[in-house]
């Protein structure tokens, strides 16, 4: 499968930021955190290590489907509004410490953000994986797409 221009860059941009907005839905009002984030090798998921003392972890387990954007760094200067960013639909699953899987996705999430490793030992911290759903990029002022999950993951494999 060919991958276009857009479903390259966007899935660039994933692979090269590490920060990324988490939307998630609270009890009276949405919500809105600045989260790190580790991508899948295969671009399917996104993985979080996340606190339960926060309020976007209690969102999380209440109401699984989140939205997480990622933009390329406003560095001051041109319009902001034309900076390529990338708004992910997916749902939220936690990864049980006791789970055959935690392993493997702790490592991935370790590998992206080795500073992150001593967090293992907080007990209050769970790991989240985002199966993504579909993606809106964004890739500068009226140039938008929707790409589903498939076509962001085969990018990935297309990447020179």
């Amino acid at each position: 499968m060919t991958a276009s221009g857009s479903e390259l860059h966007a899935a660039r941009l994933v692979m090269a930021q590490r920060w990324a907005a988490l939307a998630t839905r609270g009890d009276e009002w949405p919500s809105a955190s600045m989260v790190a984030y580790a991508p899948a090798p295969d671009l399917a998921s996104l993985v979080l290590f996340l606190s339960s003392l926060s309020q976007h972890t209690r969102n999380l387990i209440r109401e699984p489907r989140v939205a997480l954007v990622i933009s390329e760094p406003d560095l001051g200067t041109g319009d902001p509004q034309t900076l390529p960013r990338l708004s992910i639909r997916g749902t939220a699953e936690v990864v049980e410490r006791s789970s055959p899987e935690f392993e493997e996705v702790w490592r991935t999430y370790v590998a992206w953000l080795p500073d992150a490793a001593p967090r293992l030992m907080l007990g209050d911290f769970s790991l989240f994986r985002v199966v993504i759903g579909e993606a809106r990029y964004v890739g500068g002022f009226a140039q938008a797409r929707t790409i589903p999950a498939e076509r962001l993951s085969a990018a990935v494999d297309a990447q020179p």
